[in-house]
Formats: structure tokens, C-alpha cells, sequence
């Protein structure tokens, strides 16, 4: 895949994400529930690819689904647009924005860093970040153990209220959105999911590192692996490799903004998550740090991308499912957990 100059078009991120919120707040007067039941108790298609068909059928613009089961060749799926405008199918080797599936790859880093004693897991942010005290409640008690289980208490920073309405144009903005505000909950005695645990925890590895931690994740995961469809951000990738994102009700491709995190296709995300939970991405005694730190599946969203990465233990079998419609009511979130399931049972109805 060739580099390729980026032309973003207008309007901002910022004009459309205000739009998306007003038309988010209008749109969910309108919540119609009936098509996530139609969705559900439709009759199973026989086949993975009817299936994605008729996903399209409730609105979603393009879809890709990638299944890996054991002794069975892998197989790939695609329905709708790769790109809207241009009249471009969907097609199953697109890059794809994954999101927070992401956070697998950096929590696998930091397992590593953690066996070859560069971090330690009882380390406290404080000591890690010292600028950060008195701006992060309980810094000095907050551990990266604690973090990485989003344990930490520490403020999600999609939480802030202006977060959606004036986007951030910087991770120190990013960050700001976190700062100053009081703790979800004391370290370690709840959970809370928050994408600041992973922010900083990039930064600290690449404060450890010397160099940034997307160098680290291709040096000692990808590379190992084979997979050289996956990226630390849009300026290592053609553009229109990319599939388009788009945000109900807004008419703009969304694949030219959240430029610095990670893409991948379907199946690059599959040979990964296989070799997360069959062991062979660690080196002797790093799973053992990773199982007590993090989880061995995920799923990623972000304004037009959504996905899903899972392994199931009793068929041996990885399935992906990325598509690229997305709104803020969570109408089309359910509703492609839906269509997952269903792909899932048509597999084991095989």
C-alpha cells in the first residue's frame, strides 16, 4: 500500500460533531425499537453473506466480517459501500479504524515492558506522571495495574461534557478533558472504563521507550506475527484503503479525522486476536503477566466505526465484524451486536 497525501475536505470535525449531537438529541424522540426485535427474531439466513445483505437493509452503509475456525480455511465477508460517494463496494482486505480494540496491542506491550522489568505494575501514576499530581484525584494511589483494569477511578474524557461539541485538537487537550475533576471512585475498589487509562499509558511507554509505543507494538507484535496490514495511524496508509465512516444523518466520510489511531484489516485483527488467546504473541511468562491485566477480546467505536473482536473457545473459532455507520443513541450499536450474534450462529449451524 502506497503513502498518499490526505485532502480533508470541510467542514471541521468540530461543525460536524456539533451537528451530530444536535441531531443525536432530536433522533432519540424517535427511537423505534421494533426494528432491533425485527432484527433479532427474523429467520436465521443460511449463510454469513445473506446475513451481512440483509444487515445492510437496516441502514448500516457497509459491513465486513472475517471467521477463522480451526482446520476450516478463513473466510471473508463484505456487504454495501467501502466508500458512499464513490460508489465503491465493500470489500473484506479495507483497512478499518479499530478503535479501542486497540487497547489489546498496547495492554500486550505493557505485559511485555513488564517482564523485561521496564514497568512495573505497582508503580503509581504519581511516580510515573509527577506533573499529574493534585490534576488526577488519588495519583498516588492510582497503580498502572490499577489502570490497565480500568480500575483506576480516573475521568473518561468522552465523558466531559464539551468533549463531543468542541473536540479536542491535541492529546494534551485530550488529557484536559480528564484533569481537575473529582475521582469516579476510589483506586481499586470499582470499575469504570476509561479511555484516559489507555492514553496514558501509551504515553508512558513511550516516556519509557524513549521512542513512540507504535514502533514498540510492530517491532515485538506485528512483525512476529506476519501482519503488515496493520497501522499506527492514517499517514502510514493509502487513503482510499480505508474504508469510509459515516455518522447517521450526516453527509461527510468521517475516515479523514482521528488520524493517529491504529488500522487494520478484518483479518489482520483475527490472526492477532487468535495468537492473543492461544498464547503464541507472548514470549515465556508474559501471559501470565497479561491474564492478570486485561482481557483476550473487545470491541471499538468511534464516530462512523464500529467493531467487534471475539474468540469462541468451544468452536476454536475467531470472528471480526467491522462496519462503518454509527450514531450517538446507541440504535446502531445493538443492532450490529445483533447482527454479530447472528453470523455466529449461522457459523455453528454449518
Amino acid at each position: 500500500m502506497k503513502k498518499k497525501q490526505i485532502k480533508r475536505p470541510a467542514p471541521s470535525l468540530r461543525g460536524i460533531l456539533r451537528i451530530a449531537f444536535i441531531l443525536a438529541s432530536i433522533s432519540s424522540l424517535y427511537f423505534v425499537p421494533w426494528i432491533l426485535v425485527k432484527a433479532w427474531i427474523l429467520p436465521l439466513p443460511d449463510t454469513v453473506q445473506e446475513q451481512l445483505d440483509e444487515a445492510i437493509g437496516y441502514g448500516f452503509d457497509g459491513m465486513i466480517v472475517y471467521v477463522d475456525q480451526a482446520g476450516k480455511p478463513p473466510e471473508f465477508y463484505a456487504a454495501g459501500w467501502h466508500d458512499r460517494k464513490n460508489k465503491i463496494p465493500a470489500y473484506p482486505q479495507a483497512l478499518f479504524k479499530i478503535a479501542s480494540i486497540t487497547k489489546l496491542y498496547v495492554a500486550v506491550a505493557t505485559a511485555k515492558l513488564v517482564k523485561a522489568r521496564r514497568l512495573s505494575l505497582n508503580k503509581t501514576l504519581a511516580e510515573y506522571f509527577p506533573e499529574l499530581e493534585g490534576r488526577i484525584e488519588n495519583a498516588d494511589k492510582i497503580t498502572l495495574r490499577m489502570m490497565l483494569q480500568h480500575r483506576s477511578g480516573i475521568p473518561n474524557f468522552v465523558d466531559h461534557p464539551e468533549y463531543w461539541t468542541k473536540p479536542p485538537k491535541s492529546r494534551q487537550e485530550t488529557l484536559e478533558y480528564a484533569l481537575d475533576l473529582p475521582a469516579d471512585f476510589e483506586p481499586g475498589e470499582d470499575y469504570g472504563y476509561s479511555n484516559t487509562n489507555y492514553m496514558l499509558i501509551e504515553d508512558l511507554i513511550d516516556r519509557t521507550l524513549g521512542y513512540p509505543h507504535q514502533q514498540y507494538i510492530k517491532e515485538e507484535i506485528l512483525n512476529p506475527l506476519g501482519l503488515k496490514n496493520t497501522f499506527g495511524s492514517l499517514g502510514e496508509v493509502d487513503i482510499d484503503d480505508v474504508m469510509s465512516g459515516y455518522y447517521v444523518g450526516v453527509d461527510v466520510d468521517f475516515k479523514y479525522e482521528n488520524t493517529c489511531l491504529m488500522l487494520a484489516t478484518a483479518e489482520d485483527v483475527g490472526i492477532f486476536l487468535r495468537a492473543l488467546n492461544d498464547g503464541s504473541v507472548f514470549n515465556k511468562g508474559e501471559q501470565e503477566i497479561y491474564s492478570s491485566i486485561y482481557v483476550y477480546e473487545h470491541t471499538g467505536l468511534l464516530p462512523g466505526y464500529q467493531s467487534i473482536a471475539k474468540y469462541h473457545k468451544d468452536m476454536d473459532m475467531v470472528v471480526i465484524q467491522f462496519n462503518n455507520t454509527t450514531n450517538f443513541d446507541g440504535y446502531d450499536w445493538n443492532l450490529a451486536e445483533i447482527i454479530y450474534s447472528r453470523v455466529v450462529k449461522i457459523v455453528r449451524n454449518k
